[in-house]
């Protein structure tokens, strides 16, 4: 592990600020499982970004426990519209990243964001810091903070 200089993972050390220290690995943190390999911690501590495309064409992110599937029909009944997972080149159009290392701040226009209350049992996550090799480490009202999210129910149980 060493500090990020890709300019991805710049823009997103730059949207977190100081107190924040977004760090690279020479293997993949593509998947939530590779990430939680890399980094040496429990699969279900990883915040996973999902991005799904409403509807109406708007973003909207989930941010996942690594260990849940998202249930979209959760996602429908927050948003109050049908959603699909978003293609790798809508996720690129509305965030800026590509898919497998999109973070949960700092997009390139601006989502409706719901965040996996499952997350609020761990004291460290761990999310995309912009490349598929970057990560950083947040506590979770930390993150529901920096992320705008609305905290929810959003499991495949």
């Amino acid at each position: 592990m060493r500090p990020a200089t890709d300019p991805q993972a710049l823009r997103v050390q730059q949207a977190l600020g100081p107190g924040f220290s977004v760090v690279a690995f020479d293997q993949s943190t593509h998947t939530a499982q590779e990430a939680a390999d890399a980094i040496g911690c429990a699969l279900a501590q990883i915040a996973k970004s999902i991005i799904f495309r409403s509807q109406s064409g708007k973003a909207v992110l989930v941010i996942a426990s690594g260990v849940n599937k998202v249930d979209e029909k959760k996602i429908r009944a927050l948003l109050g519209e049908k959603v699909e997972r978003a293609s790798p080149d809508f996720v690129k159009e509305m965030t800026g990243y590509e898919v497998g290392g999109v973070p949960p701040l700092g997009h390139a226009r601006p989502c409706t964001v719901f965040l996996d209350e499952d997350l609020k049992a761990y004291p460290t996550l761990w999310a995309a810091g912009g490349t598929a090799t970057a990560v950083f480490e947040i506590g979770f009202t930390r993150l529901a903070e920096v992320s705008g999210a609305t905290v929810a129910d959003v499991a495949k149980r």
